[in-house]
């Protein structure tokens, strides 16, 4: 069951969390607000507030979780990082297959 790690600004983070969940490509979404400091187009960027997204999703459809999230992010670049965990409960597994299986 792979995990994609995003971040996101607070205003888009709740819409971007709910498409994932309404195109059952995603069971849930956690979100936690951060503060992210970067560089960007040559200047460092300080204390920007964002929030963390750790999309649950299945092995058949990170794909296409994927490429929503670039399609409907705000940012030029966003951060979208992908995390295959070794292990993960037999229960948990079997409820990320089922909340994201197409209608």
């Amino acid at each position: 069951m792979p995990t994609l790690y995003v971040t996101a600004p607070p205003g888009a983070a709740a819409t971007l969390a709910r498409t994932l969940v309404d195109e059952r490509l995603a069971a849930c979404v956690n979100r936690v607000p951060c503060r992210s400091t970067y560089r960007w187009d040559g200047a460092v960027v300080a204390d920007d507030p964002e929030e963390v997204l750790l999309v649950k999703t299945s092995d058949e459809r990170v794909a296409e979780a994927e490429a929503r999230i670039l399609e409907a992010h705000p940012y030029d670049t966003p951060c979208v990082e992908r995390f295959a965990p070794d292990a993960v409960a037999d229960p948990f597994a079997a409820w990320i297959d089922e909340a994201t299986s197409p209608e």
